[in-house]
């Protein structure tokens, strides 16, 4: 994967581990740096000012994880202070996929590329991404 860290395009969200993020043995819990990933997305269409709630309830359209590849590369412990940086590496014509990288401080914890499509919730079928939401996230492919 490639290193995006001087990226301009790259958004930042920060994370706190909580005691109900960590697993038996006081780590998180390896779910959890998927519902990170999440969280960040999520924040990064806000900062852009897409408001998915609106987007379904207007158009239809939702967002689905199609695939997720991973590497847990070192683990997160309780209180930790986390930064989730997302960057899109690749915009298809339903699809975008990003690379997303959990630190603590300078450490990379973990590394992933989830890819989400696009879906006409009603009819339950990928559907092209709007040519708005394109516009929104070409500057940052």
């Amino acid at each position: 994967m490639r290193n995006h860290e001087n990226s301009a395009t790259v958004f930042s969200w920060p994370v706190r581990v909580y005691y109900e993020d960590t697993d038996a043995a006081g780590v998180v819990y390896y779910a959890n740096y998927l519902c990170y990933c999440e969280r960040a997305r999520t924040e990064w269409l806000r900062a852009l000012g897409l408001d998915q709630r609106n987007m379904r309830a207007e158009t239809g359209l939702v967002f689905v994880v199609t695939r997720v590849e991973a590497n847990y590369l070192r683990g997160a412990e309780l209180d930790d202070a986390l930064e989730v940086q997302s960057q899109v590496i690749r915009l298809g014509g339903a699809s975008v996929t990003f690379e997303q990288r959990i630190l603590r401080g300078t450490e990379c914890l973990f590394v992933a590329k989830v890819t989400i499509a696009c879906v006409d919730w009603n009819k339950k079928q990928a559907v092209r991404l709007p040519d708005q939401l394109r516009e929104l996230l070409e500057p940052a492919a």
